[in-house]
């Protein structure tokens, strides 16, 4: 399972419709993988998956190209806090962004997740509205 933030779906759906299956011809397998590299296993002839190190670079190479203030600041790991601020500025639960992350504690998580003024304000807001709804059916 992987979180789809900003539109990554569209992309994805592209790249699974219209590049992959430019890497050979067993991109159809269940064992085919998502990001071949194009580099050939020698033994079987079939593409390479792409190793971590290739993503990474890969994504220095393209902050470097097209958001130059950035380079050398954003990274898969910084990628990993952005998607976690948003998912939980969407309101998914902390609960449910841990599961997707993959970390073993909740303390993690909350490590990750950067909370904009705008969304302490709104639950604030909420919560003394909430309090107020008790307040007058009491009364």
């Amino acid at each position: 399972m992987t979180p789809a933030i900003n539109d990554v779906d569209a992309l994805l759906r592209w790249w699974l419709t219209d590049v992959r299956h430019q890497y050979g011809d067993n991109w159809q397998a269940p064992d085919a993988p998502l990001l071949p590299s194009e580099r050939r296993d020698p033994h079987t002839g079939l593409c390479r998956r792409a190793g971590d190190d290739a993503l990474r670079s890969g994504l220095a190479q393209a902050v470097r190209t097209w958001l130059p203030d950035w380079a050398g600041k954003l990274t898969p790991h910084g990628l990993r806090h952005f998607c976690a601020s948003s998912l939980y500025a969407r309101d998914m639960g902390l609960k449910a962004i841990q599961e997707l992350l993959g970390h073993e504690w909740l303390s993690t998580t909350t490590r990750y997740v950067h909370v904009h003024a705008e969304h302490i304000e709104h639950a604030w807001s909420l919560a003394n509205q909430r309090v107020a709804d008790r307040l007058a059916v009491r009364g």
